[in-house]
């Protein structure tokens, strides 16, 4: 689960009274304005700051094949000025004012925030609030934009081999749903995206009953809550947003990719449709991947990098935090002298054990710690708080956060066993596998 990639060991005691500490003391408020606009507030007294966040349910899941990653240029665009506030203007008034702040767009949502002192959060409220329906979109900002996005492309993924094999490996896992195609867009959409793309976007998506505003920190509802109404009340709610309804079919059988890239090693992908945060199984499957795939301590790195030594690195990921069912996919780099072929044997041979074999009391207990811990251990950061509701609203309801210990603390040996035999199939894989060109 992407989450936070903290792994700490601390004794089961401990992480049961703090789970039970933050399943008792998770507060939020939450109220719906009359245009739509959810409110969530959470208090933290612990220091004298606060975050706001305002969550929009858009991202590449709701682009169309041409138009891709508008939503990522639509993310720059809103830091270059409106009527009240022009270019540069947003960031350098939140920096005079003590505070950072920055946005970021995923597959399922575009989210921007503020971190301030508490008694800025008037701030947040006016700039956040106008950028919501004055942005200017100025052509000229539109056209620069648009090429820093596209050497952000060339950065992130064009000269970088395992990034643009993993994004092919996505493509292709994918025939129907826009989960296909990378959040920033392909190179040639970007080169054709127009400003009237963008307003268009802007309109359609970034309107009060799309968003979702989360504020934590050090402030009192009782005040806070009338503040927002009056910045946000008065924006008029948009049109509805049109659902996206692409489903994607049951995969008939393996798919494989091959991606030849000037490179120092081969690198070795598999991915397998899983089911989002929504799905029972997703808490199976998330104890599964701390056993075989979450960090040094997991099978894939010992057997792989420790015991055989046919790889440089070994892991894994499952992104189930989204609206629609996903990948679980696991990796490793072949060490110099080994094949990728015997790299891929052993990853699957690492699969298999968790089909056949029992995990042992130990392990299983050893992988739910570390998710407890990580969890609890995050709600320090009162960013990380107010980001998870907001993630979890997004694509399904934050008050999945009030059972999610419990849930993960209710998953059997036998519940890794079924999840490992129904997703980790032949025919639900795509693999991917990273040869290395000369220059």
């Amino acid at each position: 689960m992407r989450i936070i990639k903290v792994v700490a060991l601390i004794s089961l005691l401990s992480v049961s009274i703090a789970a039970m500490s933050f399943a008792q003391d998770l507060k939020v408020t939450e109220k719906v304005l009359p245009n739509g606009l959810k409110v969530l507030l959470k208090e933290e007294h612990k220091a004298p700051v606060v975050t706001f966040q305002v969550w929009y349910k858009v991202g590449s899941r709701n682009e169309k094949l041409g138009r891709t990653g508008v939503s990522h240029v639509l993310e720059h665009m809103m830091f270059k000025g409106t009527k009240k506030y022009g270019p540069k203007q947003f960031s350098q008034t939140v920096q005079r004012n003590g505070g950072n702040d920055n946005a970021f767009t995923g597959r399922d949502y575009t989210a921007y925030f503020e971190n301030f002192a508490s008694d800025r959060i008037a701030i947040s409220l006016d700039l956040e609030s106008d950028r919501m329906q004055n942005l200017l979109l100025d052509p000229r900002d539109f056209q620069s934009e648009r090429d820093v996005v596209k050497e952000e492309r060339r950065m992130r993924t064009d000269d970088d081999p395992t990034s643009t094999m993993v994004e092919q490996m996505t493509a292709a896992a994918f025939i129907a749903h826009p989960y296909q195609w990378p959040v920033i867009g392909w190179m040639a959409d970007l080169g054709s995206l127009t400003r009237d793309d963008l307003v268009e976007h802007y309109r359609r998506y970034y309107a009060p009953n799309n968003a979702t505003i989360v504020v934590a920190g050090d402030f009192d509802t009782k005040t806070l809550l009338p503040q927002i109404e009056k910045y946000f009340g008065r924006i008029p709610r948009g049109p509805a947003v049109p659902a996206v309804g692409a489903v994607e079919p049951r995969q008939l059988g393996e798919r494989r990719i091959v991606v030849k890239q000037q490179a120092e090693l081969p690198a070795v992908f598999a991915g397998y449709h899983t089911p989002d945060i929504k799905h029972a199984d997703s808490f199976a499957l998330d104890v599964l991947q701390g056993i075989l795939s979450s960090g040094k301590s997991s099978r894939l790195y010992k057997a792989l990098v420790y015991e055989k030594q046919l790889a440089l690195y070994a892991g894994g990921d499952y992104d189930n935090i989204a609206n629609d069912p996903s990948l679980f996919y696991v990796y490793a780099g072949v060490m110099p002298g080994k094949t990728t072929d015997e790299v891929e044997q052993a990853l699957y041979a690492e699969i298999e054990k968790l089909k056949t074999t029992p995990v042992a009391d130990e392990e299983l207990q050893k992988a739910k710690n570390q998710i407890e811990s990580s969890f609890i251990m995050g709600q320090d950061s009162i960013f990380y708080q107010a980001m998870l509701l907001g993630q979890f609203e997004t694509v399904a309801n934050w008050k999945l956060l009030e059972t999610y210990i419990d849930t993960v603390r209710a998953v059997t040996k036998e519940d890794v066993m079924r999840v490992a035999t129904q997703y980790f199939t032949q025919d639900n894989r795509t693999v991917g596998i990273l040869v290395p060109t000369k220059k």
